[in-house]
């Protein structure tokens, strides 16, 4: 028998923003549901309300037509609703175990019972639902040790670990290979099939959507602007909901003059081999793409180059300087930037207000005799770059774990603007950002090309690829396996030497 699901007139606020006003959502269980919009449309905030997060919200849920008081995590688990977060890493507990973290919510209860753990029956419970999930996962690694997927995949069992009737993924396929989301796919189905869970999945990817979701719910500005059968609506269609406009495709590499290299890299090795015998160029006003599945290195070639990770040999030539970055400090020194794939724990302070965040990266500029900070000129400043950029904000002060997903990005490349940085890497930008606010990025990165700055582009997003940049050099197992101009190569192209095609 299904269970109806229906949340009504629900509205939220929060300081300076209102983030729902009068939604209604609706579904069974045994279904797909998407659910998209802009960053900041609402989606999320709708979402933390019916899985507990947010209690301060007007409005009823209802299952089956009977109210529901869903004020706590622990009120909606006690429904059978879970939802598995974009931010891994907050979600996680990185010293404790594979096995502890799948079973973290049943232990909780337990020990609020005073009850003894049989940690043998833990493990093999964790190690039940990574083989349902055919994950190969030891339950006793721990977590920190684990890549950004491995960890998406511990969240995800947990969620099913105990009996669900709706299940909230968010941005689940984000930090997934392709083997590893039709993996994901198989999953979901077999839930929603078999097991008469209700899911509801929201992605800014939307040929995903169309391939796995039988509705869709739009949202925009905090309302629901659009629901339908998936059959039932295009992809454009729902990208025009989503703005509020007509949308075209383009190509957003501006004609920008390409001048002389100006960052030179030759047969650089990290330490521990995570990318080795590396070699590539960048000239003055180019975008360079660097493109791979996930775990071909792209992440750690970035973290080399920037020196988070080791360099065992080689050479880097920035500006006919020959340089060798120790530690990020040093990098940032010799006019090397970095906008890291895990905005949230490494691209942002998301505690800390947008001024400061944004003056992070250059403090000497806004100090008093070297010595203090002077809060006036950073805030000054940081007017100026929130409008310059675009960043949807009710002022500086805000704190950036307020924003969205879109406007973070924003301000983690906005802290490099005020820098003298000549290389701007970006790793995975528009990871969990919407289209609109993915239109906004890719302009600021042709802007900063045609200021004569070099851009690194690393992504898996093979359409991204070919849309804005000028090269693009193809990794695989974490080495440089081709490179290709991007106005004479496609995408299949691309795809294959990804996977190790020769």
């Amino acid at each position: 028998m299904s269970t109806k699901l229906q949340m009504k007139d629900i509205s939220i606020e929060f300081p300076g923003v209102k983030a729902l006003s009068n939604v209604d959502f609706s579904m069974e269980t045994g279904t797909i549901h998407a659910l998209i919009g802009a960053n900041g449309a609402g989606k999320s905030t709708l979402m933390k309300v019916l899985a507990g997060a947010h209690d301060h919200y007007t409005g009823s849920i209802h299952m089956n037509d009977s109210e529901v008081n869903i004020q706590t995590p622990k009120d909606a688990k006690e429904l059978g609703i879970d939802i598995v977060y974009q931010e891994v890493d907050m979600a996680l507990i990185p010293y404790l175990d594979v096995g502890e973290n799948i079973m973290l919510d049943i232990l909780v209860n337990k020990m609020g019972k005073k009850q003894r753990v049989n940690w043998k029956e833990v493990h093999r419970r964790a190690n039940d639902v990574l083989k349902r999930m055919n994950v190969q996962l030891s339950t006793k690694t721990k977590v920190m040790d684990l890549t950004l997927a491995e960890k998406q995949m511990v969240l995800i069992a947990r969620a099913i670990v105990e009996d669900r009737k709706f299940l909230i993924l968010d941005e689940p396929t984000a930090p997934l290979s392709q083997r590893e989301t039709d993996e994901l796919f198989r999953i979901v189905r077999d839930l929603a099939q078999n097991h008469q869970v209700g899911i509801i999945f929201i992605s800014h990817r939307l040929p995903e959507l169309f391939k796995i979701c039988e509705e869709i719910t739009i949202m925009k500005d905090g309302k629901i602007v659009k629901h339908s059968a998936i059959n039932d609506i295009t992809q454009r269609q729902v990208v025009e909901a989503m703005l509020g406009k007509s949308f075209n495709e383009e190509k957003f590499k501006q004609e920008i003059p390409v001048g002389d290299v100006m960052f030179s890299v030759k047969d650089v090795s990290e330490k521990d081999k995570k990318v080795k015998n590396i070699n590539l160029e960048v000239r003055s006003g180019e975008i360079v793409g660097v493109a791979g599945l996930v775990g071909a290195g792209k992440t750690e070639l970035c973290k080399t180059l920037f020196g988070a990770l080791e360099i065992e040999s080689g050479s880097i030539v920035l500006k006919e300087k020959s340089i060798k970055p120790k530690t990020p400090f040093h990098a940032v020194q010799q006019g090397i930037a970095l906008v890291p794939e895990e905005r949230r724990k490494e691209g942002v302070l998301v505690e800390e207000p947008v001024y400061s965040n944004l003056t992070a990266a250059n403090l000497k500029k806004f100090t008093r005799g070297s010595l203090f900070l002077n809060p006036k000129k950073e805030r000054e400043a940081a007017r100026k770059m929130i409008q310059d950029i675009g960043v949807k904000t009710p002022h500086e002060n805000q704190k950036v774990a307020l924003l969205s997903g879109g406007n973070q990005q924003k301000v983690a490349v906005g802290k490099w603007l005020m820098t003298d940085a000549e290389l701007l890497m970006f790793d995975e930008p528009t990871k969990g950002v919407d289209v609109g606010a993915k239109g906004d990025i890719f302009e600021l990165i042709s802007s900063l090309a045609k200021q004569g700055k070099g851009i690194l582009y690393a992504s898996s997003e093979l359409q991204e690829i070919m849309s804005l940049t000028d090269r693009v050099y193809v990794m695989y197992d974490g080495e440089i396996v081709k490179e290709l101009v991007t106005s004479e190569t496609t995408e299949e192209e691309i795809l294959y030497f990804s996977t190790g095609g020769k």
